[in-house]
């Protein structure tokens, strides 16, 4: 392996770049953001009255997309502005997914990097710095992140949580099915053999849980038309997936931004795994009291 000295290019003032290049190169290989395995799921997304998202990427293993906005040069405001809209709009569209803001610029100033601070830990975002190296007649791309997703703790997600737009158990029963709401009632019946004071809480999002009035939402329920689909907060995510391997319940995945796993159970499979789903509803009980 020989040294090779590179020189330092900026796309923006280069006749052979553009963002539309750069993107494509996002597009087709997602790693190279350094975020995870992400996948595509579209570029150029129209938005209502407010341009187009230029990447719209996706964690399938924590239903988490991830809004980027890409801009060669210096950052602004108007793009640190477009990329919190766009986060706004697809947070709102598609609700079940988890979202981030995600920036990616080739000079970001400290000036800016404090403006976008102040957005962190109420707006999750995430800012990569891009610096374009050329060694021959190749380039080689960079991303470095100069700003973190901040991960809120569970007595923040729970005050969140408890702030969301309250519903009822009509909205559910429309939005869900006889079937998923169903296997929502008999959760709460293994739920009160551990704890008689616990409740539904119904919320636009989700239906959590109250005790007391208080919520705690150790576990928070999404009634969909087939299925229900369970989150559960815990503290091992990986020793609690495991436990799984002895069930046919399906994980959907573990989403450790949230300390949460998510399954899904359909019908009659409440009663089939009664005891299993006491044991991790009790464990996460007992963590949330701790």
């Amino acid at each position: 392996m020989q040294y090779a000295k590179g020189n330092r290019i900026w796309l923006k003032d280069h006749p052979e770049f553009d963002e539309a290049w750069l993107r494509d190169i996002i597009a087709n290989d997602p790693s190279i953001l350094g975020l995870g395995d992400l996948v595509l799921k579209e570029t150029e997304r129209m938005q209502p009255k407010a341009g187009r998202l230029d990447i719209l990427l996706q964690d399938s293993e924590i239903d988490k997309r991830y809004e980027v906005e890409i801009m060669l040069g210096r950052v602004d405001e108007s793009h640190i502005i477009r990329c919190i809209e766009y986060w706004d709009i697809e947070r709102k569209r598609f609700p079940n997914y988890d979202h981030c803001a995600v920036l990616v610029a080739e000079e970001i100033t400290s000036r800016f990097l404090n403006v976008i601070s102040l957005f962190n830990g109420v707006i999750p975002m995430i800012a990569l710095q891009m610096t374009a190296i050329q060694i021959d007649n190749k380039v080689i791309l960079n991303f470095a992140k100069v700003l973190d997703e901040v991960s809120l703790g569970a007595a923040e997600e729970d005050e969140d949580l408890s702030e969301r737009e309250i519903t009822d158990r009509a909205y559910w029963e429309e939005r869900g099915s006889p079937i998923s709401m169903k296997l929502v009632d008999e959760c709460l019946d293994i739920l009160k053999d551990i704890n008689p004071d616990l409740s539904f809480n119904y919320n636009k999002y989700y239906i959590g849980l109250a005790q007391r009035n208080r919520p705690n939402n150790f576990v928070i329920f999404r009634a969909k038309k087939k299925f229900l689909r369970v989150e559960i907060r815990m503290s091992d995510l990986d020793a609690l997936k495991e436990k799984f391997n002895n069930t046919e319940i399906e994980v959907l995945g573990v989403d450790k931004r949230w300390g949460r796993l998510r399954f899904t159970l359909n019908k009659g499979e409440v009663e089939q795994n009664r005891q299993f789903l006491k044991d991790i509803f009790t464990a996460a009980y007992k963590e949330s009291t701790e």
